[in-house]
């Protein structure tokens, strides 16, 4: 079952600009409706005023967020290789096409027919066709463009402080500006110390599995994992962080696995794998 969603033209516009984080939160319990491999299609306003088709999100996940989140209970996260978020600016106005899908749009701006909950509607697949071929030619947002998130940590454990700006200026361009500022003045001075920080609460112990390299190979060898990817907009902070072994910090990069808050686990391809051991509050972004 497809959506179509209406995308608060801020909040597009800062998700990028942040770095964009390939998932979507609604309070809308239809969100979590649609099955996985299936599109939501987002459009949203710019700032002139047009409505433009913003975002093909091909979900690979759904999960949910801590009660009392303020952009609602229900999150989806987009499969990497096939999600799109397109170019806004040169795009015609998108909003005669959406009145001639099966959703209802009838209010003279297009936008004011989906507001709060209405914001998410339910897509025929005649109406997904016709969002496929309207897309078939749009050029893609290169802000969109991903931060490798596992050398970029690895980068920082190292407290490189050049190997991450070479990092950034190798993406580049694809970060926005706001984004390439915080990357080069935060990340490397910040980080070291949360990872010292959660060393020593968790007696450098896996929060997931229990593993405890100390006794065995005198070394701190976990390494703390952003729940919130930095490379998606992430806060570089305690409260998005948790200490996890190497394998299981691997799996989550390789798998690109979400953190589901419903019951704080770590949701793989075949399986979910909760945190055991808190010491410190997460915070959802």
């Amino acid at each position: 079952m497809p959506l179509l969603y209406y995308w608060v033209g801020k909040n597009y516009r800062r998700d990028l600009d942040r770095g964009a984080g390939y998932h979507l939160n609604q309070s809308n319990p239809l969100l979590h409706e649609i099955d996985l491999g299936d599109s939501l299609w987002a459009f949203t306003r710019t700032p002139t005023g047009t409505y433009v088709l913003a975002m093909e999100l091909v979900v690979g996940a759904k999960t949910r967020n801590p009660p009392g989140y303020s952009y609602g209970m229900y999150r989806l996260w987009g499969n990497l290789e096939h999600s799109r978020y397109f170019r806004t600016e040169g795009q015609p106005d998108i909003s005669g096409l959406i009145r001639r899908l099966s959703v209802k749009a009838g209010a003279s701006v297009v936008g004011h027919s989906f507001q709060g909950h209405a914001a998410v509607r339910q897509l025929t697949p005649a109406d997904h066709q016709v969002l496929v071929e309207y897309a078939r030619h749009l050029p893609r947002d290169p802000r969109a463009r991903l931060l490798p998130e596992e050398e970029l940590e690895a980068r920082i454990l190292l407290g490189d402080q050049d190997a991450v700006s070479n990092l950034i200026m190798d993406t580049i361009p694809g970060i926005a500006d706001e984004r390439c500022r915080y990357l080069f003045e935060q990340i490397p001075r910040r980080n070291p110390h949360h990872v010292k920080e959660l060393r020593e609460l968790y007696g450098g112990i896996c929060q997931i599995c229990g593993w405890n390299p100390k006794p065995l190979y005198q070394q701190e060898l976990c390494e703390a994992h952003h729940v919130h990817w930095l490379s998606r907009g992430g806060d570089d902070a305690l409260h998005n962080m948790v200490l996890i072994c190497p394998n299981h910090h691997r799996a989550i990069h390789r798998t690109d696995a979400p953190f589901d808050w419903a019951d704080m686990s770590f949701v793989f391809p075949k399986k979910r794998e909760p945190v055991q051991t808190f010491r410190h509050a997460l915070q959802a972004q």
